[in-house]
Order: structure tokens, then sequence, then C-alpha cells
């Protein structure tokens, strides 16, 4: 065995799998740190998932994984121990070795999400509303964040029902709402009220708009004024949906900076140190080359 493959390695996980930016991350951090780790980035598939996981409990080297789509439900039952954001969220985004060799699950998207958002969720506000676009397990931390701070939701997805069952999973109490994804790609006139001391959040939480998927359809007339559009795709960095909100005045907030948000809280299970977030413009920059 060469003396690379002898080191501690953390790798992100999922099919596909080629498109992730989390090696470039993780990677920078270690060297950063000076860190002797790896990290990489491995296919593995819905069938697969098992065998990758016993395999990679009898490895004295791995430290963990980060879990990408379509594995973060999935993976849930095979972890041994699960924290309460993995429980609260009903998925998880990564999994790490703890004590007696056990597989801990837990997710990161959630502190990730809510990263970039610190600032204006810490001021006060009459009402916080956000439009959700999408059902899958990143939308479920992102509605497990936004319930646990005061938000209504609506939540469009192309099964309604799938949308209610998620909203009726994570919500206690409230109202909210789910909608077809076809509601918000037509323009309305619907006639919002005054939004002085509100919260507005457009986020999309699906795949559409990422490299090899369809655009995301969002007509604008949709968003309240002072809205602020989050889109967690990162391939492209900049999707057609967060170019078209700029354009039409709204503030925007890019995949990056929750996919950097959520790997900070990972690489620290991984490697038990914090990353070096003062370098985060420079991170940056590695990224969008």
């Amino acid at each position: 065995m060469s003396d690379e493959l002898k080191l501690p390695y953390a790798e992100v996980i999922g099919d596909p799998i080629t498109q992730s930016k989390s090696p470039l991350i993780h990677g920078f951090w270690l060297t950063r740190e000076q860190i002797d780790a790896r990290y990489g980035a491995r296919k593995v598939t819905r069938e697969t998932l098992g065998d990758y996981l016993s395999k990679a409990r009898a490895d004295q080297y791995w430290r963990g994984c980060n879990v990408t789509m379509p594995l973060k439900q999935a993976a849930l039952e095979l972890a041994d121990q699960l924290e309460p954001e993995a429980q609260a969220v009903g998925a998880l985004n990564t999994i790490y070795r703890g004590p007696d060799n056990q597989l801990i699950g837990t997710n990161t998207d959630v502190g990730g999400f809510l990263e970039p958002l610190r600032d204006v969720l810490a001021a006060q506000h009459l009402f916080r509303m956000a439009r959700i676009i999408g059902t899958g397990g990143a939308a479920r931390a992102i509605v497990t964040g936004l319930i646990a701070n005061g938000f209504t939701l609506v939540v469009a997805g192309r099964n309604v029902g799938k949308a209610r069952m998620l909203l009726n999973e994570l919500t206690d109490e409230g109202e909210h709402y789910a909608v077809p994804l076809a509601h918000f790609a037509e323009p309305t006139e619907f006639p919002f009220d005054d939004r002085n001391g509100c919260l507005d959040l457009i986020v999309n939480a699906s795949a559409l708009g990422m490299k090899g998927n369809p655009l995301l359809r969002f007509d604008w007339s949709h968003a309240p004024p002072g809205s602020i559009v989050y889109d967690i795709v990162t391939s492209p960095l900049e999707t057609h949906f967060v170019l078209s909100a700029r354009e039409a005045g709204f503030a925007t907030i890019s995949g990056l900076a929750m996919l950097v948000g959520q790997a900070a809280l990972a690489f620290e299970k991984f490697f038990g140190v914090a990353p070096p977030r003062q370098f985060d413009g420079k991170l940056y920059e590695v990224l969008n080359k």
C-alpha cells in the first residue's frame, strides 16, 4: 500500500458525483491546516450504499463521508446512531466514525443553509415567509431550519402530495401551503401587501437548473418586493435562476454559501479541527475557476 493510501481520508459519495466541489473545499482546508489527510469523491448508488458503508467501517483510515443525492434518506437507515439534526430532518448528509467504530449520521445542511442568512435572521420581523422549490433531502433540511426560525412556508413540487406530506411531517403548527411546481411558472397579478418589516425568501432546493437538468421556470411576479433569492445548486455556480433574479432587482445567494457552510461543519467531524474560515474569499476564488 502506498504512503498516500495510508493517510486518514474522507470523501463525498453519490450518483452522479463528478460535479461535486467538496474535494476542492476539503482539499483547500487540509492544505491550509497542513493536515496529513486526503479527501476524494466516489460514485455510490442506492444499490451499493450498504456495501460501501460495510467496507468503510472496516477501513482504519476512513474518517467519514459527505452524502449527496440520491442517498440522503437511504443512508438514514444504515447509520448506527443519528444526531438530533438528522433525526429532525429525516435525512442525513454526513456520516462519520464515532466511538466503538460506530457510524454516526448527522445533517450539516441545516446549519450550512442558514449560515449566510445569519445576520438577517438576527433582526426582528413582523412576518417571515419562504417559497421553497423542491421536496427532496435538501428541501427537508431547509424546511427544518426555516420552521425553527419562524417562517410560514409554501413548498412547490412536481408531486403536490409529496410536498404536503413533507410539511405534515416536519411542521407541528402554523398555516403552510403545498402547491404544484407549475404554480410559480406562470405570471400572477397577486397584489402583495406592505412588506415593510417582513422577510421573504425564494429558495430553489431542487436540482432544476443544475447542469444536465431542465431550467427552473419561475416568474418573478410571484416574488414580493425585497425578497432574497437563494439557489442551492452549485453547478453552474451562477444559475439562470440566480442571474434572472438579480436582473429583476432581487438580492441573491448562490449555492456556494450553503456548500461551504455545511462542509465546514462536516470537516470538523472528520478531522477534529475547525477549518480556517478566514480564507473563505480565497476558497471562493478557487471554486469559481
